[in-house]
């Protein structure tokens, strides 16, 4: 089995292509993508709990959630169209440099 590093990668992009699928399932109307979102989200928590074996929980969720939001809003920006103002992108910025923050704080503590 990877390590859990690679397997939280592997969870956070999962996560991200579900999020795009839950986009483009249009209020789960269509199918395909919908299917597509339940996998992709079932997957990703799927992995998570095996991750939480060796990661703690707050220190994986935060990067999950984190490094995933600060993916999907990029995207958003960069692929979607959609605004990418100061306040977004420096929001973004913080996002991640909490995520971090926590590893980093994670890291001394054990």
């Amino acid at each position: 089995m990877p390590p859990p590093a690679v397997l939280l990668g592997i969870a956070i992009a999962i996560e991200v292509v579900g999020t795009l699928a839950l986009r483009a399932s249009d209020g789960f109307s269509r199918p395909v993508p919908t299917a597509i979102t339940f996998v992709a989200y079932g997957t990703a928590f799927w992995l998570l709990a095996l991750i939480v074996r060796a990661i703690p929980i707050s220190t994986t969720y935060a990067i999950w959630s984190g490094v995933g939001t600060a993916a999907i809003a990029a995207i958003g920006m960069i692929i979607l169209g959609e605004p990418a103002g100061a306040l977004k992108v420096l929001s973004i910025a913080l996002i991640v440099v909490g995520v971090v923050g926590l590893n980093v704080s994670g890291a001394a503590h054990q």
